[in-house]
């Protein structure tokens, strides 16, 4: 049969799609900005037909409904991420938190640790063979959908046609949802005196023709604005969003020094404005491919000069970050952040920089600590961090004495702790 008969077979609406979701059934839904919010909207107004439908995701982008306290009934929310709309949800125990480097994530569906009943996806428009994108979102959501055992589409010409390891096949497909969805955009983030401190602690730490990870949120935001001075860098990373667009404009990133994957941007996932998803569609620059690959350290280790940027809400006086909790609260989640540190530890020339603001709380509280609060998960071990940065410096953990970390460490913290911090790692190692 031609793919545009089966297209033509499988098309149905949202509502009825949706009805193939039974009680009990395991739903992935796609990642961050690539979210299918018309089919989640469509199983929110049928959650009458659903007993504990567990919904699995990472960063959710839209508004998760689904984690209200009067749907817990009906679905209960398997977080690999927790974010803004899922973080009270984990806290009051309607969800749960499941932790995994995202590098292994695809591995939960394909092993069938958590076997896939249903995965919820948006995808673009077939192309001239039959095959559609994942787009922004390849991630774990095409692991998810090969490996799951009924497959829901919202089909859309709004998301980008991404280039790569991103495509299914319309016979793959068993529902398709025709619609004018287009994916989520994420607002360029405010960047304040501080971020713009820290990035330009950063970018003295990147060389002509690096290959860099960047996170996403103001400090790596800040720092792209001062690399407008570098030549020839590269990009292998889980995401970037719209500033890379502006280095690319400026010359600045060309991938034409990478010995990996040479004059490509390697992505997983993106997150950004209708800017960022125009500059991505169709172009043969950018290569995606699944997480488990973009985030395999050895895979990221093949890139020479690797140059890895994340952040973190607490480092002790060793050089531990704990990144993703505050104390027993799940914040977020280790996401590639070691998939990312440990790769560019392997690459030849690379780094890896955890960079973050010296306070929280409006500057009452200090994010270098002599220990991490009680039931703080360390994301980054003391053995594996290399630069740390805040807005008063850089601190260099390799090689050094537990004492010389510490006197770095103290270096850049807020003045107003440093004297502090000094008595308590007196008290508590040599006392």
């Amino acid at each position: 049969m031609d793919w545009r008969e089966t297209y033509k077979s499988r098309l149905t609406t949202s509502q009825e799609a949706v009805k193939r979701i039974k009680s009990g059934d395991r739903v992935v839904v796609g990642h961050a900005s690539g979210s299918p919010e018309v089919l989640l909207k469509a199983m929110l107004e049928n959650k009458d037909a659903y007993e504990n439908v567990e919904i699995v995701h990472m960063v959710s982008m839209g508004p998760s409904e689904y984690c209200l306290p009067e749907n817990s009934p009906h679905f209960i929310h398997n977080s690999l991420f927790a974010g803004a709309t899922s973080r009270k949800a984990i806290h009051d125990q309607r969800a749960i938190f499941t932790a995994s480097h995202f590098s292994q994530i695809p591995r939960l569906f394909t092993d069938k640790i958590l076997p896939v009943d249903v995965t919820l996806c948006m995808l673009s428009s077939p192309d001239e063979h039959g095959y559609c994108s994942f787009g922004i979102s390849v991630d774990y959501t095409k692991p998810a959908a090969e490996s799951s055992g009924f497959v829901i589409a919202e089909v859309t010409p709004n998301m980008p046609r991404t280039l790569g390891n991103a495509f299914i096949h319309v016979s793959d497909i068993d529902y398709i949802v025709e619609c004018d969805s287009r994916p989520i955009e994420l607002p360029p983030p405010k960047i304040g005196p501080i971020d713009e401190a820290i990035g330009g602690h950063c970018a003295e730490l990147i060389k002509d023709g690096d290959c860099l990870q960047l996170g996403i949120g103001a400090v790596p935001d800040s720092m792209l604005g001062f690399l407008t001075g570098k030549k020839d860098l590269g990009i292998h990373t889980e995401m970037f969003s719209d500033g890379v667009v502006d280095l690319v404009d400026r010359g600045v990133v060309t991938c034409s020094r990478k010995n990996f994957h040479p004059n490509k941007m390697v992505a997983t996932f993106f997150m950004g404005t209708e800017k960022l998803y125009r500059f991505v569609h169709n172009n043969p620059k950018v290569e995606m491919h699944t997480v488990d690959y973009t985030n395999n350290p050895a895979m990221i280790a093949k890139n020479d000069n690797m140059v890895s940027i994340n952040s973190s809400l607490q480092v002790d006086l060793t050089g531990q970050a704990a990144s993703e909790t505050i104390g027993h609260k799940q914040f977020s989640a280790t996401g590639g952040q070691a998939d990312f540190v440990r790769g560019a530890a392997w690459s030849r020339g690379g780094r890896s920089i955890i960079a973050f603001h010296s306070t929280a709380a409006g500057g009452k509280v200090s994010r270098i600590v002599p220990h991490l609060d009680r039931g703080a998960v360390v994301t980054t071990t003391r053995t594996d961090t290399h630069y740390i940065v805040t807005e008063y410096g850089i601190a260099d953990m390799r090689g050094k004495s537990v004492h010389k970390r510490a006197e770095a460490l103290i270096n850049i913290a807020h003045p107003d702790f440093r004297s502090d911090l000094r008595k308590e790692f007196t008290r508590i190692y040599t006392g």
